[in-house]
């Protein structure tokens, strides 16, 4: 009986092993299965899908499709021809008929792949009509890319070719298949391409096609991308756009209560459409060598530039949270900090105190460097080491997101640098170092180095009182739903009591008489911010700002940097009110501003230092 059951089961268990083997080939198996490659008398045929459209926030059609035509090749049904007609037709040289063949070739004889892609509307037409010479050779349609707007290059990317280590890599994708190479149409190609559809033809051995391959069993259509909304607001991302004109440096805007990015503009920036059609490799060549402008660098997420005085907030809240100062502790400031007995041991102040007691509210609006240097210090100095201490620091700063990867949804960035105990046991080995020795850290200086993107989130979790959400491009994605990291709380070290104070010393930057952006106040709205100069060595300094409003129940967070501007209330504190007056009431009010900040240039600043750095050399 024992035996007869054993029987059983053997039987059970090998027809279900054939059963499975036979589901993963019919079905699992057959998105990449290929007859092709194990028979030469089956032909294969891709349809492409139409790839998803992107929108952004409110709906507005940022990316759509245009038709295009691909001249294909098989290279082993390829038969003697007459090469200088066909080169002609197609407007190329018999060296790139010979250089793209071989191309194919080398691929493979049997899988059809693209000779030329991009053929324009007027000559498909034509060449249709003479395609019968060309054995081996024929037209496959296919959509690009077209964008209807000439706004945010930086964010949606572009397509491109692949080539043969992507396909290596990802073997979904053919030879002269488009794949997205940079921004949102990088992050989310698996959701925008949608899946091809492929038809195995079997032919006779007179090579003659004489119906679909075992009656179309692995035949599939294709299926549409899905569309997407980012959450750009094109109306403020293109205001941005036009502020920094003939200027360079980044925008990020955030809005707190979701994380969700508004505007992320890169000055210089470029036509997207640049980036389609047959001029696209050259384009693009064009646009990667200008090592002067560099508009393919996105500066809003991989620009790094010491953060200045808008730093001094995270010196002030790590202060507060550690115990070292109370909102109502004063300093005595007479134009600058003295922390050695070296002749170049000091820092100095422009807060213009003159000795008076310095609180933190003023200390803020001010922009006084010995109250936050001696608040560092003292936050240093409370641990036995200055090791744990630099660790105790650093905890609080990069809570807010600041000197790693924020891990959001966009295709580039840079981490900054947030130095800790061990980055100065490395760089005094033998050194028993102290606070003095990274004083700079506590007004942005130093070592610190942070992108835009992170101070606009560093901005958000300060306007949240304490938490933030991962900064992110998506909005919405047809039938499906975003990831769900992008809807958790991360929340910083910092205990919400002691916002409240520092809030009101951003508030008061705008409000007070010698607030260091009372000149950019806004009526009607109440704004919270603070200024920063970003010293540099090549140049003028870098104007900084950042912000954010309404003071209650914040909609928008900003980091505005500004190449070579100078100081921060020169350049990057109008660009940031100008936008947040822009989102909140849909216009601005302030047209000799505006004017000002449209017109604007720093050209001649940029030539000045690109004329010293060749002097140099």
């Amino acid at each position: 009986m024992k035996r007869k059951g054993l029987l059983y089961f053997s039987i059970i268990l090998v027809g279900f092993v054939f059963l499975t083997r036979l589901f993963y080939l019919q079905v699992l198996d057959n998105v990449y299965h290929n007859p092709i490659k194990n028979n030469s008398a089956v032909k294969v045929k891709y349809s492409y899908p139409e790839r998803g459209y992107i929108y952004d926030r409110n709906g507005v059609l940022l990316v759509a499709n245009q038709l295009s035509y691909d001249i294909m090749v098989i290279p082993r049904e390829v038969k003697p021809l007459d090469t200088i007609e066909f080169c002609n037709l197609l407007k190329i040289t018999k060296e790139d008929f010979i250089k793209k063949l071989n191309r194919a070739k080398h691929y493979s004889t049997r899988i059809p792949s693209t000779f030329l892609a991009e053929v324009s509307k007027n000559d498909y037409a034509y060449l249709q009509e003479k395609m019968y010479k060309f054995r081996g050779f024929y037209i496959q349609k296919r959509s690009l890319r077209k964008y209807p707007i000439n706004s945010a290059p930086n964010v949606l990317g572009y397509i491109s070719e692949v080539n043969e280590n992507i396909i290596k890599q990802k073997p979904y994708y053919q030879l002269g298949e488009l794949i997205g190479a940079a921004g949102v149409e990088k992050t989310y190609e698996n959701v925008l391409r949608g899946t091809k559809g492929v038809q195995f033809i079997q032919r006779n051995r007179f090579n003659k096609e004489i119906g679909p391959y075992k009656d179309g069993i692995y035949d599939t259509l294709p299926v549409p991308g899905k569309d997407i909304n980012i959450t750009i607001d094109t109306k403020l991302q293109q205001y941005g756009e036009a502020l920094m004109k003939n200027k360079r440096g980044g925008i990020v805007a955030i809005e707190p209560s979701t994380g969700e990015i508004l505007a992320l503009v890169s000055s210089p920036t470029y036509d997207p459409n640049l980036m389609v059609g047959r001029n696209r490799s050259k384009n693009f060549t064009k646009l990667y060598l200008d090592s002067i402008n560099k508009p393919l660098i996105d500066r809003g997420l991989q620009a790094q530039y010491p953060p200045g005085s808008p730093f001094k907030i995270m010196t002030a809240l790590a202060g507060l949270q550690e115990g070292v100062i109370t909102p109502s502790s004063t300093v005595h400031c007479f134009g600058g900090y003295r922390y050695g007995n070296r002749k170049n041991a000091f820092m100095s102040c422009h807060c213009e105190t003159n000795g008076a007691p310095v609180r933190l509210d003023n200390a803020i609006y001010r922009s006084c460097n010995t109250y936050f240097a001696t608040t560092y210090r003292k936050i240093i100095e409370k641990y036995p080491t200055a090791k744990e201490g630099m660790d105790a620091w650093n905890k609080a700063v990069t809570s807010f997101g600041l000197g790693k990867f924020l891990n959001n949804d966009l295709a580039v960035g840079k981490k900054g640098l947030i130095p800790d105990g061990d980055y100065y046991d490395r760089w005094y080995p033998n050194v028993n170092w102290t606070a003095t020795y990274n004083i700079s850290n506590a007004i942005g200086q130093g070592e610190i180095l942070t992108t835009p993107i992170q101070l606009a989130n560093m901005t958000a979790a300060i306007a949240n009182r304490g938490f933030y959400y991962t900064p992110h491009i998506i909005k919405k994605i047809q039938d499906s739903s975003i990831p769900e990291k992008f809807k958790e709380i991360h929340k910083t070290t910092i205990d919400k009591k002691y916002f409240e104070p520092v809030i009101n010393g951003l508030f008061d930057v705008f409000e007070k008489k010698h607030g260091t952006a009372h000149s950019s106040k806004v009526n009607g709205i109440e704004i919270c911010g603070k200024t920063g100069t970003s010293q540099n060595t090549h140049g003028q300094d870098h104007s900084i700002f950042i912000a954010f409003a309404p003071k209650d129940n914040p909609k928008i967070a900003i980091a505005v940097f500004v190449e070579n501007g100078y100081w921060g209330s020169r350049w990057a504190g109008p660009i940031a009110t100008l936008m947040i007056e822009k989102y909140l009431k849909g216009e601005t009010n302030r047209p000799y501003l505006e004017n000002r900040m449209l017109t604007g240039s720093l050209q001649d600043e940029y030539d000045k230092q690109l004329i010293e750095e060749e002097n140099e050399k």
